[in-house]
């Protein structure tokens, strides 16, 4: 099973930018949906060349890295 990494962006405004790498097919759509019930509505989504790529199976393992020093 491939390996999905979610990427969370926050500026200090508190906008909030969600990248998904490796996640193939609408697999990122669940991911996005999940996210969205987290951080609230989409402004905009932009979906990458992976979208357009055929379906993985998908199961969620979510691990946290705040990133405090950036």
């Amino acid at each position: 099973m491939a390996q999905h990494e979610v990427e969370i962006k926050i500026s200090k405004t508190g906008e909030v930018k969600v990248h998904i790498k490796g996640a193939k097919g609408k697999a990122c759509l669940e991911y996005a949906k999940w996210l969205a019930e987290l951080v609230g509505a989409e402004k905009n989504r932009q979906l990458t060349s992976e979208h357009y790529e055929p379906e993985e199976k998908v199961r969620m393992d979510l691990k946290q890295n705040l990133g405090l020093d950036e």
